[in-house]
Parts: C-alpha cells; sequence; structure tokens
C-alpha cells in the first residue's frame, strides 16, 4: 500500500510541489530543528517540575515562567543585532550552547533564587535562536519560496513538540533530571549539525570604493541600521504591534483555556486530548494548507487568520462543560494559526531589509516574548474578575480588531506600490518637495 502511494506520479508531483527547489543548508537547519523541539522537555514540564516535583507553589513557578519570558524578550533583541553584526551562525551556535549548558545546570540547582536565576538564563539563551534561525532562512531562499520554507520550519517544530509532549511524561517516570539531560543533548546535537552543515549566511555590506580627494565616491553607501532604525519603521512597526494583539490572544490556549475547562469539570485527561488536537491539526494541515495558500492574497490570508483564531477562541465561550465544543475551539484557532505562522513570517522577511535582517526578525520575536509575557497575566484578569465568557468574547474582539488593521495596512500598502508604478511608468510626474520660504 506504502510502495503504491509513493510510486503514484500525482502523489510524487505534489511531494516535489511541497518540498522541492529549497536549498540544501535549508535542509540541514530544518532537521536541526526538528531533533532541538524533539527534545524540547524541559519547557513543557517546568511549571510541573517546579510544582510537582520540587514541592514549590504555583505562584513561584508563575514568576519563574515570567522570568524565563523575560529572558526571551531580552534575548530577542540582542539575538536580532548580533545575528547582523557577527553573523547568522555564531550567534546561533552560541545560543545553543549556552541553552544546552544551562539546561544541566537548571536541573542540579536547589533554591528560589538561583532556579530563578538560572531558568532566566535558559529563556535568555533559548529564544535567542529564534532571529539567527529566521534570518538564515530569509537568507537563504528566495522571495517567492519563503512561505513554504516557513511553513515547513514550522512543521517540523509541531511535529517534535507533539512528540516530545507525548513522551516526556513517560521519561520523567525516570526522574525529571533525565528530561534535563535529553533536552540539553538533542539541542548540543543541534548546534554540532548548525556549525558542520550550515554556512554563514549573512550578507556581506555593499563595498564603496574610498573616493581620491575631491572625488565623489563610486556608489551611494550602505545605509547603516540600528535598533533605533527598526522601531522608527512604522509600517513594520504596525505589522509588529497586530502580532502582539494575535499573540496574546494565542497565549490563553496554553494558560486560561486550561483554567476555564478545569473548572468546567474537564478531566486533566480530557484536557491533555483537547489541547493534543493543535499539535495534530498543525502537523496534519500545514502542508495542505500550505499548498492552498500559494498565490493567494497576503493581506487577505491574515484578515482570514486573525478572524478564524480571535473568533475560534470565542467559541469557548459556548463550551460550557463539553470537552467536545472545547475541541472544536481548538480545532477551529489552529486552522487560523497554520494559515497566520507562515505568512507573517514571509511578510516580515520581506519588509526586513537585508543587511538588518536579524534586527527585524529580532522585533518581530519581541512582539511573542511580550505576548508570553503579558498574555497569561492579563489573560487571568479578565478570567478572575469577568468570567470566562467576556474572556473568550475579548479574544474575538481582538482578532477583529487585528484583521481590521491588516486591512488598513494591506490598502496602504497597495495604495503606496501602485503609485511607485505609476511614477516608474511616467504617467505621474514626481512633484519636488516644496521649498522652504526665503
Amino acid at each position: 500500500m506504502l510502495v503504491a502511494l509513493v510510486a503514484n506520479p500525482r502523489v510524487r508531483r505534489l511531494v516535489r510541489e511541497t518540498v522541492g527547489g529549497l536549498p540544501r543548508a535549508f535542509w540541514w537547519l530544518w532537521v536541526s530543528t526538528l531533533v532541538n523541539k524533539l527534545g524540547a522537555f524541559v519547557v513543557t514540564f517546568l511549571a510541573l517540575y517546579l510544582t510537582a516535583e520540587r514541592g514549590y507553589s504555583a505562584s513561584y513557578a508563575g514568576l519563574v515562567a515570567a522570568l524565563f519570558g523575560l529572558g526571551s524578550a531580552i534575548a530577542a533583541l540582542g539575538a536580532g543585532v548580533l545575528a547582523d553584526r557577527i553573523g547568522r551562525r555564531p550567534t546561533l551556535v552560541a545560543a545553543q550552547l549556552g541553552t544546552a549548558l544551562f539546561t544541566v545546570v537548571l536541573g542540579f540547582t536547589d533554591g528560589q533564587v538561583a532556579i530563578a536565576v538560572v531558568a532566566f538564563l535558559v529563556g535568555l539563551c533559548n529564544n535567542a535562536t529564534r532571529p539567527p534561525t529566521s534570518a538564515i532562512i530569509a537568507d537563504l531562499v528566495p522571495a517567492e519560496d519563503r512561505v513554504r520554507a516557513y511553513s515547513l520550519n514550522y512543521w517540523a517544530i509541531n511535529i517534535g513538540f507533539g512528540l516530545s509532549a507525548a513522551v516526556a511524561g513517560l521519561i520523567a517516570t525516570h526522574g525529571y533530571l533525565t528530561l534535563f539531560v535529553l533536552d540539553a543533548l538533542t539541542t548540543l546535537i543541534c548546534a554540532v549539525v548548525i556549525f558542520i552543515r550550515i554556512p554563514e549566511t549573512r550578507p556581506e555590506p555593499v563595498a564603496v570604493a574610498v573616493p581620491v580627494t575631491g572625488a565623489e565616491p563610486d556608489g551611494p553607501a550602505e545605509p547603516k541600521v540600528s535598533l533605533l532604525t527598526v522601531f522608527r519603521d512604522a509600517p513594520f512597526m504596525a505589522v509588529v504591534g497586530l502580532n502582539l494583539l494575535l499573540a496574546l490572544i494565542y497565549q490563553q490556549g496554553s494558560t486560561t483555556l486550561a483554567v476555564d475547562m478545569g473548572a468546567s469539570g474537564i478531566t486533566t485527561t480530557e484536557y491533555g486530548l483537547v489541547i493534543g488536537l493543535n499539535g495534530l491539526l498543525i502537523v496534519v494541515l500545514q502542508i495542505p494548507l500550505t499548498r492552498w495558500m500559494e498565490g493567494r492574497s497576503r493581506t487577505a490570508l491574515l484578515i482570514a487568520s486573525c478572524l478564524v483564531t480571535g473568533w475560534g477562541f470565542g467559541l469557548a465561550a459556548l463550551a460550557g462543560s463539553s470537552a467536545w465544543l472545547f475541541a472544536l475551539s481548538v480545532a477551529v484557532w489552529t486552522v487560523g494559526e497554520v494559515l497566520n505562522a507562515p505568512t507573517m513570517m514571509g511578510l516580515v522577511a520581506e519588509l526586513a531589509p537585508t543587511q538588518a535582517r536579524g534586527r527585524y526578525q529580532g522585533v518581530y520575536s519581541l512582539s511573542w516574548s511580550l505576548a508570553a509575557f503579558i498574555g497569561p497575566a492579563a489573560g487571568g484578569l479578565v478570567l478572575d474578575h469577568a468570567g470566562p465568557g467576556t474572556l473568550w468574547l475579548v479574544c474575538g474582539v481582538c482578532g477583529t480588531v487585528a484583521a481590521l488593521g491588516h486591512v488598513v495596512l494591506g490598502r496602504r500598502t497597495k495604495a503606496a506600490a501602485a503609485a511607485a508604478a505609476a511614477v516608474r511608468s511616467g504617467s505621474v510626474t514626481e512633484v519636488e518637495p516644496a521649498k522652504a520660504p526665503a
């Protein structure tokens, strides 16, 4: 049966169109990502380890999670700058070596202050891998294939997370230290693979010939881009702001959703099956939906993803004590996640200047880190003081606001592109800026 399926010409064509044409270095990066996420045990089970194994309070576990998120936020900016200054590969390798080291240290650390400090360092190093990884993909893959490449990378992340979550509980029965050691080992393997197999991809700065005294330079110098330049890029920061809004919604899937389901009488087994549906659907739907997305309007995809995500969470307001309705809610917002992730990553890569991809990816990653830091607390406050129905309706409203934001951005981008095309074609004459009065 399997042999016949592989031999089918239509299947082979679909596989070739899905995975073909991408650079070999991208596939080494893909493999390293998969291996890394297959061993990503500690982040998933950190809260359970601190409360069930070490006997600390839930509030302390929340504090550690917040410090982990704070480290991630700092890393998003710092790693982006380093990826542009010293290179993608050394930044990525250093981040993975640091993650491996501090993960092992965390497994042996005792004492509330010490654990909190090491967890901060793990978060710092762990999230420092995101900007250089995204920049490498943007460097390696042509613009027309980037959405497909980011989609495949996102697919690897979710395959790894899904499988690691499934086996981590079994491994933990032999002791949580085993989880820490295996997590560090897989991260170390990834660092070795990247060091050996992935070349440095940072674009070389444009060389400018030194002029003879009194002569003009051969060409314009490449503009320097700092973090301040990125934050002043209004269209890009609008995209980051809209992504922050959507990321705050996604954060409820791993925090307040569990609290609401537990209060509604949903068992832990049912919760595990419902939330596991998210990873399963991403693995199943990512590739076919990516093929469906090809050639479609990016703005329309982003609008649809925001609405489907927001009101997918909004469906939880109707779930009551039904695990099936909670599962339907998860299934709907997962479709929004599949539509949004690669499309947004492709947009960020397109907006980023070649010489500043690391910084731009770092600022984009910052929106996810801030959401991880703010989202659980904000969702918890709404849940405690206004109830679950209000929380899920707020998610729907936030998704709608994000969708309207993409409508406005899409129109402005389209108008700017049309004006530029008119100028290039000569149908519109560029107007000289008015001179200041003497």
